[in-house]
């Protein structure tokens, strides 16, 4: 779901996964750049470590790659991850990632009836001196065996550079409390296997539901009415103005159609044929171009990169000859997201090349295969390097252009998808829309979206409904007569975890949580979130294009309505709807009471007129409300920091709550941007 910056960026979110309060570190990656940025946003701005010391912990790390499933004293169980230090310390479990610099507890506290004071005496035993602000209570619905779940988030400031939260899970009359606090960079890192542990937390005795087994219902007329009225809603509950939505069983495309307007307060209707920006959702394709040269032998997914193009590179001589064609799609090569460089520094013409210049300067911050992480630069080397092979001797975004053409667009029908947004911009195209610091549904800067176009292998493709529904269908078809069945699935196998039951493979993600693969990607840019799902066992597959940021709220619990439309589940689906509509107004209402519209004249006085980052370029302020970078300008607020320091924070629709920390450096007035493992600092600049 799409968090809030006051909401700590971190929490349980029900409707799409098991117990995952952590879903929002590792989701943010799949769901693409924008929605990563609004979580960096909070979790620089937001997340924080108590200033006092952690203790030293009497620790036995695991050695090997297998999940331990321990249970705890007072019956729930959860999953050890590898090379975790693990230390029970009265009755409580303490869990330790390998570099030492957070904790994460998992305790039982009895006779309390309020979540929120359960997590209060669960720090009081863990860590007498705690000693933080409540920020945010929030309750949601309990889920998978769980009662209630309520998260606690607390005052922070952006330079400590932490992670603080706790979160109850009500069982019966009793609570099990984890507390997390450390690093953020570790934390961000780790945040794969943190799903994988604290994902898997259960009560004792509690049954999963399973689908495993049951035979699929038909998607019939009722079935279909059904999913449209759920969407419908949705769209209402959830201010989204526009929706593009197809369904596929047994081989046919049983429903394909619109939802809403293209731009909200207009009647400019939706339909099957309407472009929306898919951004992530292109990875897929792009793995599914590289799958056309490994059935003609021209590649294999275990070749060295260099071997076939040389002048990739990747930070050291040793790790770029470790790099092979899979790692290139795979997330799993421990190279964390480089993304502020395409948000901050992009210009209209920044050639596709620079893709290969950005990743020659930047090294893995883990082993290959150890923990999930997602780039998009690797995702858009991938892509340049297919089109160059295919097309060899012109330059790499044109031949990738041709290549996707000529081998993926044009043999599936595809007619209107495309990339680039110049070409968007031609098109009745579904407009953007996000909240900003009015906290409504708004037209968002659609322009501020040309900076996938030299990396757009990776997220820069636009399509429709009925393109999209033409895609899934290969993928049920498993190529057909168009695609090397073994190739193709290929891009869906495991390559890295991203928790208990789901993983990451060539450009899709999977999940059998529920006893059935479900595979899928998602999609996020400024004011665009869509999500595709394939169910091959069921032989149904949907597509859901979505013209607004609230429209990542909706992605998880369409998923979960699909399946129990599909299986008889649950009924949770509607209720998460509800449930997460109301946290994100909360989250929002939370956050606003922190800045300052207009902005403190103080701050703003004290403000350089021009500053300057190597990597990122500048940052010009234009007015006493009004930024701009290479890639586009922007509204700004101000807000007081817990620590006596202030930020300027971004006022814009689509890219509401980022952050810049005003500072000092070497005598020089600075700006201060992080995301969750670089740092970059803005000096005053004359020039």
């Amino acid at each position: 779901m799409k968090t809030q910056p006051n909401m700590n960026g971190v929490h349980f979110d029900p409707e799409t996964s098991d117990c995952t309060w952590l879903t929002a570190l590792y989701l943010q990656a799949i769901q693409d750049w924008e929605k990563f940025m609004k979580r960096i946003a909070v979790l620089a701005a937001a997340l924080a470590l108590t200033a006092s010391p952690m203790p030293l912990l009497a620790q036995e790390a695991q050695t090997d790659d297998t999940l331990e499933m321990v249970e705890l004293e007072w019956g729930d169980t959860l999953n050890i991850p590898p090379q975790w230090n693990t230390d029970f310390r009265d009755g409580s479990l303490v869990l330790t990632p390998p570099e030492g610099d957070a904790e994460f507890v998992v305790a039982r506290i009895e006779g309390q009836t309020d979540g929120g004071e359960a997590v209060a005496q669960a720090w009081l035993g863990h860590d007498p001196d705690f000693d933080r602000t409540v920020r945010l209570v929030q309750d949601a619905p309990g889920r998978n065996g769980w009662d209630k779940f309520v998260s606690v988030s607390y005052e922070t400031s952006p330079n400590e550079k932490m992670f603080l939260l706790g979160q109850a899970l009500q069982s019966g009359e009793s609570w099990t409390v984890i507390l997390g606090r450390g690093a953020l960079a570790t934390v961000a890192k780790r945040g794969a296997q943190l799903n994988q542990s604290l994902g898997s937390l259960r009560p004792g005795g509690y049954d999963r539901e399973s689908f495993a087994e049951k035979e699929a219902h038909t998607l019939d007329a009722d079935r279909i009415e059904a999913i449209k009225t759920f969407v419908a809603d949705a769209m209402k509950t959830l201010d989204i103005p526009g929706v593009g939505l197809a369904l596929i069983d047994d081989g046919r495309i049983v429903y394909e159609g619109g939802l809403g307007t293209r731009e909200k307060g207009k009647d400019l209707p939706v339909d099957e044929h309407t472009p929306f920006f898919i951004a992530s959702n292109t990875k897929g394709m792009a793995t599914l171009l590289l799958s056309t040269l490994v059935d003609e032998g021209k590649v294999g997914w275990k070749d060295k990169v260099i071997d076939l193009y040389p002048d990739f590179r990747l930070g050291s001589d040793e790790t770029t000859e470790s790099v092979l064609i899979e790692h290139l799609v795979c997330a799993c090569t421990g190279l964390p997201r480089k993304d502020m460089q395409l948000i901050f520094n992009t210009r209209a013409d920044t050639p596709a090349s620079d893709t290969f210049v950005q990743l020659a300067a930047t090294e893995p911050t883990s082993g290959f295969g150890e923990v999930f992480q997602y780039n998009n630069l690797m995702a858009s080397a991938a892509g340049y390097i297919a089109g160059a092979l295919i097309n060899p001797g012109m330059e790499v975004g044109a031949a990738f252009d041709m290549a996707m053409d000529d081998r993926i667009f044009a043999p599936l029908g595809m007619d209107n998808s495309g990339f680039g947004i110049n070409q968007y911009m031609a098109t009745d195209y579904a407009a953007p829309h996000s909240e900003g610091y009015a906290g409504v549904s708004e037209l968002a800067p659609l322009e501020w979206n040309h900076i996938f176009d030299p990396f757009r292998p990776a997220g820069g493709a636009y399509s429709t409904a009925h393109d999209m529904a033409l895609y899934v269908q290969n993928e049920l078809a498993e190529g057909g007569d168009l695609f090397g069945k073994e190739n193709l699935v290929a891009r869906r196998l495991p390559h890295i975890a991203t928790g208990e039951d789901s993983w990451y493979g060539m450009g899709l993600q999977g999940d059998d949580r529920y006893g059935v693969e479900v595979f899928s990607h998602g999609g996020s840019l400024i004011g665009y979130k869509s999500n595709f799902w394939f169910i091959p066992e069921a032989g149904v597959g949907a597509v859901l294009l979505t013209n607004s940021d609230s429209g990542q709220m909706l992605l998880g619990p369409f998923s979960r309505f699909l399946l129990e439309t599909l299986y008889d589940g649950k009924p949770e689906a509607v209720e998460n709807i509800s449930s997460v509509a109301e946290r994100a107004a909360k989250g929002r209402e939370r956050f606003r009471k922190d800045l300052s519209k207009p902005g403190d004249p103080d701050v703003i006085a004290g403000l350089a007129n021009r500053y300057f980052n190597e990597d990122l370029g500048p940052i010009i302020i234009e007015s006493d409300k009004r930024i701009s970078v290479t890639s586009g300008s922007a509204d700004f607020v101000t807000r007081a920091n817990e620590d006596g320091t202030h930020s300027i924070v971004i006022a814009t629709p689509g890219l509401f709550g980022f952050p810049l920390v005003v500072a000092e450096k070497d005598g020089k007035r600075a700006l201060i941007l992080r995301d969750a493992q670089h740092e970059f600092v803005f000096v005053e600049d004359e020039g």
